[in-house]
């Protein structure tokens, strides 16, 4: 199967060499693992931001390129192409993931071998929370004679991806040493930073799966934060996984200003939603109130004096009207040669355990649920008070503005009944800008429910439930993906529903659907 076990590293940042890992053509004694780390992490990264943008905004409403008629996966167009380029790409990162592995195993260094594995978790979790079931337990073995691999269940995923962070936590553990670490912009080769940031990636993954109660995530999710000195995780902001580009060749940001101008970045093209306003503003005559972090994400058209969203999935014919003087994404603060890459941060673990208490996972209740998600939603806005510098409209994000959310009808937790929703939505804004996680959240919560566009008929007026395999799966290991199909239980479609999903779990998705919708 081709994209699963013979692909050239794709999307690698700027001037990092790309390499060619098909295991016919080389063997692992070719490289030196550690010139695996840079293209790997820096392709990843990069590549995270721009889906981000390209991908995962447009699905989830942040934004709609609705005067783009060749952008139209606010309406859910979305061609079998851009599933396999999506699919090429991380299972790409999975496969020299592998070989960094078999390399660090080769030259005993265990430092390669342990953040080996917790990227190789990284992309193939992504792999299959966008596809569901994936080659994994055969894949990357077209060398051993197996060019069809088996799809493995995504429950069977998971089991694996869990057992090698186990396995990463444990080469950590003995402290190694990464020979290297000037090459690591991110942690310094700091093996405890990259053990935070394995066991919050676990606790990620445990809560994507823990509507599944065969998979007993939530005792998991309690013994690992019960236990810091075996599962250390994130503990502030210091540890996020964030690239902090230096400006410096290589090491840029995913978007540049001398790459793409303001016009191709956000009047062209994608502009601020009704929904993300919705949950950012209220300025109902009865009250006025506004998310902090609002302006460091997006900018008003013009400097307006109100803020103004368009309308996803709108029909075409209405583009040109709808999107007149809407809200842009913030050109100054996300287009920089040293603009971050973001992986994950300790706002997430937060998050997760707010929902742990409020679920009954970990002790505490109402009480600390309530403490979790406050601390949550007050690391999110401090991560981003440290970008507010290059808004050109200055509205710092200090204490007083964060007290003030955290008091208002926006994520007052006094002032919102459904504590399960108000955790889930204000976790789902603090995955702007973090690859796929915010569409990764969206259908494993089905919050916040989204109203579905007039001109979103592509999916047949459906939030997309994942993505299709590519022809060349398809073409090349066919009875594998009939089965894989099969234990899905639908079509090779973006309607059939991923295995941990809100919608495979309760045969329902909440959202508001035109009155045009016809299925």
């Amino acid at each position: 199967m081709i994209p699963m076990a013979s692909v050239v590293i794709a999307g690698c940042t700027h001037d990092f060499v790309e390499i060619n890992t098909d295991p016919n053509k080389m063997t692992v004694g070719d490289l030196q693992p550690y010139g695996m780390f840079e293209p790997l992490l820096y392709g990843m990264a990069n590549n995270q931001t721009y889906y981000s943008y390209y991908w995962n905004d447009e699905l989830v409403q942040f934004t709609a390129a609705t005067a783009l008629t060749a952008q139209e996966r606010h309406r859910y167009k979305i061609t079998e192409a851009q599933w396999g380029s999506v699919w090429n790409n991380y299972a790409g990162k999975g496969l020299n993931a592998k070989h960094m592995y078999d390399l660090g195993v080769k030259f005993g260094e265990k430092g390669c071998q342990a953040v080996a594995l917790t990227l190789k978790v990284y992309a193939l979790s992504n792999l299959t929370d966008l596809y569901g079931d994936i080659p994994y337990s055969e894949a990357y073995m077209q060398s051993q004679g197996i060019d069809r691999p088996k799809f493995d269940s995504q429950k069977h995923v998971y089991e694996q991806m869990f057992a090698e962070l186990e396995a990463a936590n444990d080469l950590y553990a003995s402290k190694p040493d990464f020979s290297r670490p000037t090459i690591d912009i991110m942690y310094g080769g700091d093996m405890q930073m990259w053990r935070k940031f394995n066991n919050s990636l676990y606790l990620r993954l445990l809560c994507r799966v823990s509507g599944r109660s065969e998979m007993n995530a939530g005792n998991k999710i309690a013994d690992i934060l019960a236990d810091p000195s075996k599962y250390p995780v994130m503990v502030s902001n210091a540890d996020n996984a964030t690239i902090r580009n230096t400006g410096k060749d290589p090491y840029y940001g995913r978007f540049r200003p001398i790459d793409i101008t303001k016009t191709n970045f956000t009047s062209g093209a994608y502009k601020i939603t009704k929904q993300f306003l919705k949950m950012t503003v209220i300025a109902d005559g009865s009250s006025s109130e506004q998310d902090p972090r609002l302006t460091t994400w997006a900018a008003k058209y013009a400097n307006g004096d109100d803020w103004k969203g368009t309308t996803s999935g709108c029909e075409p014919s209405d583009a040109q009207i709808d999107t007149q003087g809407c809200a842009l994404l913030n050109y100054e603060v996300l287009v920089r040669d040293e603009a971050p890459d973001f992986l994950m941060d300790y706002s997430e673990v937060l998050f997760i355990q707010a929902e742990a208490a409020l679920k009954g996972w970990i002790a505490g209740g109402d009480t600390k649920a309530r403490s979790y998600y406050e601390q949550a939603v007050r690391a999110s806005c401090q991560k981003w008070a440290e970008l507010e510098q290059f808004s050109k409209i200055k509205a710092p994000i200090d204490d007083d503005a964060i007290d003030k959310l955290l008091q208002g009808k926006l994520a007052g937790w006094d002032n919102n009944a459904d504590k399960e929703r108000l955790i889930a939505e204000q976790k789902f804004l603090s995955l702007f800008w973090v690859g796929m996680e915010a569409f990764h959240e969206l259908r494993r919560t089905s919050w916040p429910e989204l109203t579905i566009g007039e001109g979103a008929f592509y999916n047949g007026w459906h939030l997309p439930q994942r993505l299709g395999y590519p022809s060349t799966s398809v073409g090349s290991n066919p009875d594998n993906v009939k089965a894989a199909l099969e234990n899905m239980g639908g079509e090779n479609d973006m309607l059939t529903p991923v295995w941990w999903s809100y919608k495979a779990i309760h045969g329902t998705f909440r959202e508001i659907r035109p009155a045009n919708a016809t299925n």
